[in-house]
């Protein structure tokens, strides 16, 4: 069974920088799509971040382009979301998602849908101030 547990969130104010980090485990191989979502109250899940752990596919919601890397540390089975310039938009609660075995075709707008994960943590707040 895939376990996701999320660290790394927090109070910054607009302009700062924070490194949200999901540790997993219950899965093993190459070929599995990771992603990081967001959900501000009142507001839908959004997609902010994925990627194919083979070959190294990546997806950004507009909104972060230039702003969000999403990484991996396969000797920690880890994957990262480094966020710069942070703007008060950005505050929401943030989740990252595991699917096992995904496909090397998945598109760049599937990586960023929630309904292709199996596997959810359980959250990091993360706050920006004006």
């Amino acid at each position: 069974q895939v376990q996701l547990v999320e660290s790394g969130g927090g109070s910054v104010q607009t302009g700062g920088s924070l490194r949200l980090s999901c540790a997993a485990s219950g899965y093993t191989g190459s070929g599995n799509c990771l992603g990081w979502f967001r959900q501000a109250p009142g507001k839908e899940r959004e997609g902010v971040a994925g990627m194919l752990t083979s070959g190294g596919n990546t997806a950004y919601t507009d909104s972060v382009k230039g702003r969000f890397t999403i990484s991996q540390d396969n000797a920690k089975n880890t994957v990262y979301l480094q966020m710069d310039s942070l703007k008060p938009e950005d505050t929401a609660m943030y989740y990252c998602a595991a699917r096992a075995s995904c496909s090397r075709w998945i598109s760049r707008q599937q990586l960023l849908a929630p309904s292709i994960y199996r596997a959810w943590g359980q959250g990091t707040q993360v706050t920006v101030s004006s």
